[in-house]
Parts: C-alpha cells; sequence; structure tokens
C-alpha cells in the first residue's frame, strides 16, 4: 500500500452527484446541465410554493370569503354526564374547578371553561366555572350542589 492507492473503505462514500461545470470533456460543461436561459438557469433560483408558471396562482384564482371575528371567546364545554362519570370513577369528591379539569384533561389550563347541561347530575358538587348554561346551574343546584361563576 502507498499513497498512489488510497481509497475509502468500502461503504464508507455515498456521493453519487454529478459534477457539473468541469469542463466540456466532462459532458456536463458549459451550462452545467441547466438547458438554455430561463429562470431556472440561474444562479439562486428557488421555485416560489404555488408558483404555476407565470398563471395567475390557485390561491389568487379562488374568491376569499367569510369572516372571522377576532375578538372571538371559544368555550370548552364540559357536560353533566361527564362530572356524574367522574364522581361515579371516584375521580372526584365534592368540589370541581380548573385544577379538576387540567387534571382529568378535559380542559387546559389556558382554556375558558362552561358548563353544558346534557345528561343529569345526581352528586352534591360545588362546580367552579367560567360559565354555565341556564340547564346546567338548574341541575347542579337541584342536586343540592353550588354553581360558582369564575
Amino acid at each position: 500500500m502507498n499513497l498512489s492507492n488510497l481509497q475509502p473503505a468500502e461503504g464508507s462514500t455515498h456521493n453519487q452527484n454529478k459534477r457539473l461545470g468541469r469542463g466540456e470533456g466532462s459532458g456536463k460543461g458549459g451550462t452545467s446541465a441547466r438547458g438554455h436561459k430561463g429562470a431556472k438557469s440561474r444562479s439562486g433560483y428557488s421555485k416560489k410554493i404555488g408558483f404555476e408558471g407565470g398563471q395567475m396562482p390557485l390561491q389568487r384564482r379562488v374568491p376569499k370569503f367569510g369572516f372571522t371575528n377576532i375578538n372571538r371567546k371559544n368555550y370548552e364545554g364540559i357536560n353533566l354526564d361527564t362530572l356524574q362519570l367522574l364522581v361515579d370513577n371516584g375521580s372526584i369528591k365534592d368540589t370541581v374547578d380548573m385544577t379538576t379539569f387540567v387534571e382529568n384533561r378535559l380542559a387546559t389550563k389556558n382554556e375558558i371553561v362552561k358548563i353544558l347541561g346534557r345528561g343529569e347530575l345526581k352528586a352534591k358538587l360545588k362546580v367552579t366555572a367560567h360559565k354555565f348554561t341556564a340547564t346546567a346551574k338548574a341541575a347542579i343546584e337541584a342536586a343540592g350542589g353550588e354553581a360558582v361563576t369564575l
């Protein structure tokens, strides 16, 4: 072995790129396999997302419509039957608040919670939430509990 016959270990190199712009004799000289003229032949070319060759792109052809209220509050709804299920499982005893909702993965700590009136509540609970529907509040108080608004 000497310096004239050194080569990397088998499988250690993976470079199989075309060697562009290395003279006419290489077959990839001149235009370096980019063809003649046009945006793709220039250095620094990158196609924009959604570019359709100069045709009006789809996202600009399709009309815009609708309205999004930036001040809208999205409430995370929790129904009475869900609360009753947690009581039956033994997850909650007598008070329900934001920490309980977060622990039981019914809401995240930054969400606004609204108690909804689906199902029936048999347990006496002190429920603390941001909002209550009229039916939910009535059902909680009918069961002997208390609805506290944050």
